[in-house]
């Protein structure tokens, strides 16, 4: 993969506006419902920007990381295991300091999930497998497991 700046950060308006919209959220609808609306937006989000049929894990992994370019979020490194597929989310856009990173990578990867969850299901997998976020061991890196 060519080498490009993942870190980019988007127009201040639009991330204070996000920043906003979480934070509001949450204290609104609390920490769950927050989550799972987070999700559902990721799932649409999906809808508006599906992937064409992959072939190879490969394949699926350079159109997951076509759609995530044109968002400026990062990249994917899709990694197949055993009976799971490990995607490790590279280059996350994080918090711009008027939130806590941890409720922003929350926030973000609720939708991740609803994104990530949706193109699986959409190349033939299954709808009861969930992507589930295992770790955020880094401010710009997260990672899902689906399995």
């Amino acid at each position: 993969m060519m080498a490009q700046d993942y870190g980019a950060r988007p127009q201040p308006g639009w991330f204070d506006l996000l920043n906003l919209m979480i934070s509001g959220m949450i204290d609104n609808a609390g920490e769950a419902e927050s989550q799972a609306f987070l999700h559902n937006i990721g799932e649409q989000l999906a809808g508006r920007y599906p992937l064409p049929a992959a072939r190879t894990v490969q394949d699926l992994e350079t159109q997951i990381n076509l759609v995530l370019a044109r968002f400026n979020w990062g990249f994917a490194d899709l990694q197949p295991q055993e009976g799971a597929m490990l995607i490790q989310h590279l280059g996350l856009p994080g918090s711009d300091g008027t939130q806590e990173q941890a409720q922003f990578q929350a926030a973000l990867s609720a939708v991740l999930c609803g994104l990530y969850g949706r193109w699986l299901r959409e190349q033939g997998g299954s709808a009861t497998v969930p992507v589930v976020c295992e770790s955020t061991a880094q401010d710009s890196t997260l990672t899902f497991r689906y399995q």
